[in-house]
């Protein structure tokens, strides 16, 4: 038997993003987003609202990275989504975390967090199913220690995934399957 749930957003897991931008003096402003995704190759989609900070400076840099949260910065990534850069001036200071200028775009990689993508921005949507903000990734960088042999190994990066049933954060990282191979033991031939 099934019961029904009183809840509006179900799907789990949903990644914990760490989106990065540099405020009008140049310092860091970094947001917690969950509602992320790949909208198709090589472009992010971010459903943020307008009033957000990062949104404001997303705007008007032109470029933003987005980081993987993951399991040893549960903390500072949890800070990120509950403190608002429109009140808290100094939230990536207060933080503890380290940036640097990203290699292709006009905005900082947070060198704590493994594996970052650096974003254009495309544009800017909103309609009455939401809103959101638009990128072209224009490259990845990964913390060597998450790589063997020269490839990501996501079970190093101990991702972290938010689940909205009950609020809590969950690591990603243990591979049970192999994508585009496990399905074909049911193929028809």
């Amino acid at each position: 038997m099934r019961k029904k749930l009183n809840l509006a957003e179900g799907i789990f897991p949903m990644p914990v993003l760490m989106i990065a931008t540099y405020n009008e003096d140049g310092s860091v402003d970094v947001m917690n987003a969950a509602w992320g995704t790949m909208q198709e190759r090589g472009t992010v989609a971010l459903n943020l609202t307008e009033t957000h900070k990062t949104v404001k400076n997303i705007k008007a840099r032109g470029a933003f990275t987005v980081s993987i949260a993951d399991e040893d910065h549960i903390v500072e990534a949890d800070y990120f989504g509950i403190v608002s850069g429109n009140k808290e001036s100094h939230k990536f200071e207060n933080s503890g975390l380290t940036a640097s200028h990203a290699q292709m775009v006009d905005a900082p990689v947070i060198q704590e967090f493994p594996l970052c993508l650096e974003c254009e921005f495309i544009e800017y949507q909103t309609n009455e199913y939401g809103c959101g903000v638009i990128g072209k990734v224009v490259n990845i960088t990964a913390d060597e220690k998450v790589m063997k042999d020269d490839h990501i190994d996501m079970s190093l990066v101990k991702a972290i995934a938010f689940d909205p049933y009950t609020h809590g954060y969950y690591r990603v990282s243990e591979r049970v399957g192999e994508a585009f191979k496990d399905g074909l033991k049911l193929k028809k031939s």
